[in-house]
């Protein structure tokens, strides 16, 4: 398969990066780069492309402000500085959000994200389907695969050499670390909270600043986690 994208950032040395990353990947094309999200809407209008690598901040139109204009957008990977628009990515479903700078493993990872969404194909580890229709992560237990929707999921625990993945129905244990959960679940979906803990950001009943409950479990927020964790919860908060 392969699929050709467009680069959208007013930053040129971010362009570079992805554009380098992209010429290392096979099936991968750059049809188009560009510094305005106004003249790569106007590009859209007569070409279309299968994967958008989009910058946040940017002049004249955001990023997020550009996605919304989009009737039916590609694929978009959020490529950004700043960790705190996930909760924007997660309602905007995006395939995968990129903290800059983005180093070649972390694009490899958002890669597989962007072909699995296009063509989905289930492994033998955790793969997400990214599209509207179907959002889910299909899981080993014992000797078969356990399909688990992503927008059930409360919380990830880890369990030693095991994770327990908590719906409001069920309980899916399997033999996994809390660390490749975290690689292979959206960045824009889900947060790490503690060092046995991630959570399902739309899921969230409420928080302080010591703890997060969800349909009637509190899940602690580490000492580790808590300034990253506060930090995109008070973006979601309002203040009268």
């Amino acid at each position: 398969m392969s699929l050709t994208c467009f680069i959208i950032d007013d930053e040129p040395l971010a362009i570079e990066v992805i554009e380098s990353h992209v010429a290392k990947v096979d099936g991968l094309e750059v049809k188009a780069s560009y510094q305005n999200a106004v003249k790569a809407f106007q590009a859209l209008r007569n070409e279309n492309v299968d994967v958008l690598f989009l910058d946040i901040q940017m002049p004249r139109l955001t990023g997020i402000e550009f996605l919304r204009t989009l009737k039916n957008p590609p694929k978009v990977v959020f490529t950004t500085a700043y960790r705190e628009y996930a909760l924007e990515g997660f309602e905007l479903d995006v395939v995968d959000y990129l903290l800059k700078p983005v180093s070649f493993e972390r694009f490899l990872k958002a890669i597989d994200k962007v072909f699995d969404a296009v063509s989905p194909d289930q492994k033998n580890h955790v793969n997400a389907d990214n599209s509207k229709e179907a959002r889910y992560v299909f899981v080993p237990v014992d000797k078969k695969n356990v399909k688990v929707c992503l927008d059930e999921i409360l919380f990830v625990e880890s369990k030693r050499d095991y994770v327990m993945i908590k719906t409001p129905d069920k309980e899916v244990v399997t033999h996994q670390t809390l660390g490749y959960m975290e690689e292979h679940l959206p960045e824009s979906h889900f947060l790490r909270v503690h060092r046995s803990f991630i959570v399902n950001i739309k899921m969230i009943e409420s928080w302080s600043s010591n703890e997060i409950e969800m349909k009637n479990t509190l899940v602690p927020i580490g000492r580790t986690y808590k300034r990253e964790t506060l930090k995109i919860l008070n973006t979601v908060s309002i203040t009268l």
